[in-house]
């Protein structure tokens, strides 16, 4: 199989991610729940992970890294904190339905801050129109998981920081790829998923936490400490996370951020770029086919959407994956994207790049595209 769909999960992790999720399973049980060695050893390993994302997105203290199931339930957790029913919100014409459904759900006054595909200038001018003073909560991500387009987040923080109005950043697509530095940027949160650009497994993800937010509880239950009380402590991380750790997971997200490290960011985030550029190069010389790319791939990330005129997208998709090529087509959860991409209703055909994929496989992928549509 060549898989060509990282933006949904990078399917291959590296080899130390399953070795430590089996270390963990063997010699781990629960942290905070005892003062023996398995509960001592995932206590560590798991304070471990904290820390080290702590110093990749340049935040100074590591308890304000909480561990959750997805990036999808860091956001819920996010937006809960800062949206009172009815409060204005501002969003840019890219959010995810982790976003827009629980905005919905809560009843907000969504504004979005819509702009065209890959202007990153006037997405930055439309925040800058929509932004004033008592807004409950600004949300952008920073790389559109449909086109790739990587949204002005410096420019946006900027507003938000001047106008006083809490920001927030879902990270789905650029953690792991591009810097993020918590501290500079001044976000209320920033989300992220352990299972893509991190290289952890499924069932991992990531809220870091501002210093000056106070976060609301999405849940309650046990955290191993104050048990007398009937209140959640007010304290980060315990505040935010109730019930037992997802210890193996854990323990394979911080090997996923161990080789992160190793690799670079940068490096990782060229080879992926260089990649796409291939495919995109590739794709544009079929007939029928749109890229929705940019020369270069600028403004850009390993992710590409296209259709093919006459061809449903889901069709194309499932013969793509006949194939035995792995992709990703419809809306990908992201109608609002589409709506702004001007794809809403075809859909696209997205293919998306890992550490792991190789020119070879992106010249047998070309060569099966082309045979589909001949």
């Amino acid at each position: 199989m060549i898989y060509l769909d990282s933006a949904a999960t990078t399917f291959q992790k590296p080899p130390a991610v399953s070795l430590a999720m089996a270390e963990a399973l063997r010699t781990m049980s629960s942290p905070g729940r005892g003062g023996y060695e398995a509960a001592m050893h995932a206590a560590d390993m798991v304070f471990q992970c904290r820390s080290e994302l702590a110093e990749l997105f340049h935040m100074k203290d590591p308890g304000r890294v909480v561990f959750t199931m997805n990036a999808t339930h860091a956001l819920n957790i996010a937006i809960k904190s800062l949206v009172r029913r009815g409060g204005r919100v501002v969003i840019s014409g890219y959010e995810h339905n982790a976003v827009t459904r629980p905005l919905f759900a809560v009843g907000a006054d969504v504004r979005v801050a819509a702009a065209p595909l890959f202007r990153p200038e006037e997405v930055a001018g439309a925040f800058d129109r929509l932004i004033r003073p008592g807004t409950d909560a600004v949300i952008c991500n920073h790389v559109s998981n449909v086109f790739g387009f990587v949204q002005p987040v410096k420019a946006v923080a900027a507003l938000c920081r001047k106008r006083h109005v809490p920001l927030i950043i879902d990270a789905s697509q650029s953690a792991g790829l591009l810097p993020l530095d918590m501290e500079a940027l001044g976000a209320a949160f920033i989300a992220m998923p352990g299972h893509k650009g991190l290289y952890g497994p499924q069932g991992t993800g990531v809220l870091l936490c501002g210093e000056s937010v106070r976060p609301r509880t999405l849940l309650e239950g046990g955290t191993g400490s104050i048990s007398l009380r009937q209140q959640m402590p007010d304290f980060l991380p315990d505040q935010l996370e109730s019930g037992t750790h997802n210890v193996p997971g854990i323990a394979g997200l911080l090997a996923g951020v161990r080789y992160v490290r190793r690799q670079g960011m940068e490096n990782i985030c060229q080879k992926e770029r260089q990649l796409a550029l291939m495919a995109a190069e590739g794709l544009q010389q079929l007939p029928g086919v749109r890229v929705y790319t940019q020369p270069g791939l600028y403004g850009q990330l390993g992710v590409l959407s296209f259709t093919v005129e006459g061809r449903d997208s889901e069709e194309t998709g499932a013969a793509l994956g006949e194939a035995g090529v792995a992709v990703r087509a419809g809306l990908h959860c992201a109608p609002l994207a589409h709506r702004s991409g001007g794809t809403l209703e075809t859909g696209t055909v997205r293919i998306s790049f890992s550490d792991f994929n190789t020119k070879k496989e992106i010249v047998r992928f070309l060569s099966l595209t082309d045979a589909l549509l001949h």
